[in-house]
């Protein structure tokens, strides 16, 4: 069976709350498109795709993403974990918004990993406790 695609407005709206509670200024969400996959044989919770740099090129189009979940196994979690996961493929998306992606692998500065997910999730849950006005 092949996977169906569908708008996921819900994981956009958590994605739009999540860049702006972070100040995530890097991030242009309207260049990234959030859908929801049903059918797929995968055993991710979520995907970020890029738009590759040949493409852009040969098209003449601006970096761009496609953050994909799956259906049958996104659509279970809990809130705070869905909002994790979010947080999790957006932290792969470089801050130079190339199109590129920030490996899980990457020996350095840049890469994304459960601790530093950890992290920013905590900052995320003191952000949103803080009074208006930051």
């Amino acid at each position: 069976m092949k996977p169906k695609y569908e708008p996921a407005p819900d994981v956009a709206m958590m994605a739009r709350d999540i860049v702006d509670t972070l100040d995530w200024n890097y991030i242009d969400l309207s260049r990234i498109r959030f859908v929801r996959s049903r059918g797929s044989n995968t055993r991710a919770v979520a995907r970020i795709w890029g738009l590759s740099r040949i493409f852009q090129e040969a098209f003449g189009w601006e970096p761009s993403y496609v953050i994909e979940v799956m259906s049958e196994r996104f659509d279970k979690l809990p809130v705070d974990e869905k909002k994790k996961t979010v947080i999790h493929e957006l932290m792969h998306i470089p801050k130079s918004f190339s199109g590129a992606l920030v490996s899980h692998r990457h020996f350095g500065k840049w890469r994304v990993t459960e601790r530093q997910v950890s992290a920013v999730w905590r900052e995320y849950l003191k952000r949103k406790s803080e009074p208006l006005g930051r």
